[in-house]
């Protein structure tokens, strides 16, 4: 056996499988639910099907949908012949689509229904699309349109052996990654790449590391294992919510998973509850905020007894929720989870230091850097780049430039360097500045937005806040606040700068404030800056 990830799989299924694998809420009455065993021929037939029409090893298949049973079966069923699974944003519309179908050189998609509309008008641009089989979704929408498959059909009439090639640990796998500027970018690793730098040691934070690939089905059967049930609120169609399955799933406990079509936070609390979650994994304030005002007027109808821990990845979480939740649910240990599509997992922080500003313990492999490529020394204050080695990426798929300038050899060794700035502290611990390429310049100091979202975040009346810079004819530029206010408010720009001015200092306190009835984020919870940006133009007085 390999560090392939379905051969995992399939030893976990072997080990367990009458042990439930996915749960999904149902329309039409109780949820659905899957044992292990079903999850695996499932996707066996899914897998023969792909390769009746025409899926070979390497090739791509998107997956195109809101959260389901048939993303995940997706998942494994194309690992399973050695195809690569492609995460397509449901947000996109179509040049967007046509754009990432034609970059990833998909052959295959697997989608909602909802979206065969959408797919019909880009499917004549992409030579290479062969096939599409589409899932009912509750929309009864056509699926002729898209010329698509059933989905369901294509499983009944595929055959459910497990008669497979054998696979390898540099089959390959790709997460498409929007980041802060550009069109979205293929992330590509090896299937051992990728699980030795972030499926393992997210699986193994609380216990040893693996050190042997049949370690992995020993510990998913043991019976403990079964009680851990995760509910992941991200998308799965981003890199939080796939690593959250994987590693769910690799572990052997239950998967619970939302099909709405955006976050429902009542949903997710009742969920929650009834399923009786032991870990809840979120991306950010994004999801936090309105999942704790939702709790706090449900908190007396709830049984979250079983809830243990909740933990944000894709984006920190601020002082002031991390409070609110430790308020609402003391029992329950929060933590933020840093790492990247480029990084993998890179480390956990617990708390903050006195600004606010988020702490991390980082592995061995994550460090400080100054502008000459050596790493800082702890606890001089310096601020350099985080930078990792070790297990990384092949690079960005189809983009040798990109490649190149975010994987760089320093000193004789490859690094990935994602653009985030910190210190590197005495206690061994990283503090978190933010992301580099959207810092702000204003009369010779770097002001980095996520500092000052954090701190604005700490008024009562903000309910979400994206800091950019504008020009200045005096200081190059200076920083407007993009707020929305919570229901009923209106804060003044004096207001947040007064609670802000406690946390970082006075020249990093926004000059404007521009609030908005809707803040725009990406699905995954990310900032949309470039939003922000045109925003703040729009209403902005430079001087």
């Amino acid at each position: 056996m390999t560090w392939n990830l379905a051969d995992l799989f399939e030893s976990v299924a072997d080990r367990i499988p009458d042990r439930e694998a996915v749960v999904v809420p149902n329309a039409d009455g109780g949820p659905r639910r899957f044992t292990f065993a079903q999850l695996d021929e499932r996707s066996n037939r899914l897998a023969h099907a792909l390769l009746e029409r025409g899926v070979k090893p390497g090739d791509k298949v998107g997956i195109y949908g809101y959260n389901g049973n048939e993303w995940v079966e997706t998942q494994w069923a194309a690992w399973k012949i050695r195809a690569i699974p492609v995460n397509v944003n449901y947000r996109y519309v179509e040049h967007e689509l046509s754009y990432l179908l034609e970059n990833a050189d998909a052959v295959a998609v697997v989608h909602g229904a909802e979206f065969s509309s959408r797919l019909a008008v880009v499917r004549d641009q992409l030579p290479l699309l062969r096939t599409c089989l589409a899932y009912q979704d509750g929309t009864n929408s056509d699926i002729g349109v898209s010329s698509s498959s059933d989905y369901e059909e294509a499983l009944v009439a595929a055959s459910a052996d497990r008669d497979f090639e054998p696979r390898r640990n540099d089959d390959l796998y790709i997460v498409y990654t929007g980041g802060t500027t550009g069109m979205p970018k293929g992330v590509l690793w090896s299937h051992e790449d990728l699980f030795k730098a972030t499926i393992e040691p997210v699986m193994t934070s609380l216990t040893e590391p693996i050190v042997a690939e049949w370690e992995v089905a020993e510990r998913a059967s043991d019976p403990s294992a079964e009680s851990i049930r995760a509910l992941p609120v991200a998308p799965l169609m981003h890199g939080a919510g796939q690593w959250a399955s994987i590693v769910q799933t690799l572990n052997g406990g239950p998967l619970i998973l939302s099909t709405a079509r955006s976050m429902d936070a009542g949903e997710v609390w009742s969920m929650a509850d009834e399923e009786k979650a032991v870990v809840m994994s979120i991306v950010g304030d994004a999801q936090a905020r309105p999942l704790m005002d939702e709790l706090a007027k449900r908190i007396d109808d709830l049984d979250l007894s079983s809830l243990l821990f909740i933990t944000s990845g894709g984006a920190i979480l601020s002082p002031a929720v991390k409070a609110q939740i430790v308020e609402l649910l003391p029992n329950v240990f929060v933590f933020d989870a840093l790492g990247a599509s480029e990084t993998g997992y890179q480390g956990t922080g617990y708390g903050a230091d006195g600004s606010g500003r988020p702490q991390f313990r980082m592995g061995d492999n994550t460090l400080v850097i100054d502008d000459q490529g050596n790493p800082t020394t702890p606890g001089d204050g310096v601020v350099g780049r985080l930078v990792r080695r070790g297990h990384l990426p092949l690079g960005y798929y189809k983009d040798e430039r990109k490649t190149e300038e975010t994987f760089p050899i320093i000193n004789g060794d490859r690094y990935v360097v994602p653009g985030d700035m910190a210190v590197a502290e005495a206690d061994g611990t990283v503090t978190l500045l933010g992301r580099g390429s959207v810092s702000i310049n204003s009369g010779g100091e770097k002001i980095f937005p996520e500092e000052v979202e954090l701190a604005l975040k700490e008024h009562p009346d903000v309910f979400d806040a994206v800091v950019v810079g504008v020009p200045d004819e005096r200081w190059g530029e200076h920083v407007v606040a993009v707020v929305q206010a919570r229901e009923g408010t209106n804060p003044t720009l004096e207001a947040v700068q007064e609670a802000a001015s406690t946390l970082i200092a006075r020249y990093k306190l926004p000059r404007e404030l521009v609030l908005v009835d809707k803040m725009v984020r990406s699905p995954s919870g990310k900032a949309d800056y470039r939003w922000a940006k045109s925003v703040a133009m729009e209403h902005s007085g430079s001087s």
